[in-house]
């Protein structure tokens, strides 16, 4: 992998590993020396399918060790990825924002701002005349777009959340594109949106920078 898959870059873990039921899938980045990501490769073909998804791969640990000793392990990352099954309603409607009323983003979600005109659909809820959460495309492709979501703490534990996500994946479908949801297992609140929307989990992610 050379850089993130987002409008603006970014440097992409050194190791990135996806497990569903019936398939494991690797990637590394392009620095990760040949002999190493064979290593890895040869682990990863090792993981368990076809059985419930634990949280953490079965070789977390020695993928770990053996990325330690080619450079320091900065972060590890892991969490569940959804997938929107079928048309989902929220409890209050949505409303896109673009260029014309980007400014509904000030008092709070403004870092969103530049993103905009890049990470469509861009939904958001509007409570006095302000978002008070947002949900945007933050990875695109012609056939999946993944979800980002952000609601201001003060408003938080309202359903915004959902209800951005819900007319998020409405304008994804209309695309023709399949709605992806995905999380950390730390964040049990963005969790608790995704089982509040009745998505259904469909793979565990685990990274290590």
């Amino acid at each position: 992998m050379v850089e993130v898959n987002q409008w603006d870059g970014g440097t992409p873990a050194r190791f990135t590993l996806m497990r569903t039921v019936d398939d494991v899938i690797c990637r590394f980045r392009t620095d990760v020396p040949d002999d190493l990501a064979h290593t890895l490769e040869e682990l990863c073909s090792q993981e368990p399918r076809g059985q419930q998804l634990g949280k953490l791969p079965v070789h977390h640990h020695r993928y770990r060790t053996l990325l330690a000793s080619h450079a320091s392990v900065e972060v590890v990352g892991a969490g569940p990825a959804y997938v929107f099954t079928q048309e989902v309603a929220g409890s209050a409607p949505s409303i896109a924002i673009g260029e014309h009323n980007a400014y509904l983003l000030r008092g709070g979600l403004e870092d969103w701002i530049p993103d905009v005109p890049h990470r469509r659909p861009f939904m958001a809820m509007v409570e006095d005349g302000r978002a008070v959460a947002v949900c945007a495309s933050v990875r695109i492709s012609t056939a999946v777009h993944c979800a980002g979501v952000e609601t201001r703490p003060e408003y938080r534990q309202r359903g915004h959340a959902a209800n951005a996500a819900a007319g998020w994946a409405r304008a994804v479908r209309a695309l023709g594109a399949t709605p992806f949801y995905s999380t950390s297992w730390d964040n049990l609140a963005s969790q608790r949106v995704a089982e509040r929307l009745g998505l259904t989990m469909v793979a565990v992610d685990f990274s290590i920078a």
